[in-house]
């Protein structure tokens, strides 16, 4: 009976494993674009797939969004801060089942993202 029950433990831990949660990540990301973006396997310290976007205030024009696993705790939650007088809001959302984070968007080479991000900020001071 002993051995019966190790073997039941075993086989329910080889589920808890397989059924890790998939998610789309994306470390840097402006509009539909994604510059270092794929998928991962979630930990079990973080357990859900996020969307998080930060917006400037000033302009709402400059947009940058990440996408990956994150802590329960930090599900759902809208902080703000600045970066050189510039204010910002930052929104995360969460969401339990596989790739439910969207979709890895179109991905560019580094350099034409830089580009792209220094454009952007350049037309909102002209």
């Amino acid at each position: 009976m002993n051995k019966f029950m190790w073997g039941c433990v075993a086989l329910v831990g080889l589920f808890v494993v397989a059924e890790s949660l998939k998610c789309n990540t994306c470390s840097v990301g402006m509009a539909s674009f994604c510059f270092i973006g794929s998928t991962a396997e979630c930990s079990t310290s973080e357990p859900n797939c996020f969307t998080a976007q930060a917006v400037f205030n000033a302009t709402n024009i400059l947009n940058l969004k990440r996408k990956g696993c994150m802590a329960t705790t930090l599900c759902n939650t809208t902080s703000t801060g600045s970066i050189l007088t510039a204010d910002y809001t930052v929104s995360q959302t969460c969401c339990s089942t596989d790739l439910c984070n969207g979709a890895v968007a179109i991905q560019l080479p580094l350099t034409v993202a830089l580009g792209a991000a220094l454009v952007a900020i350049w037309s909102t001071f002209t």
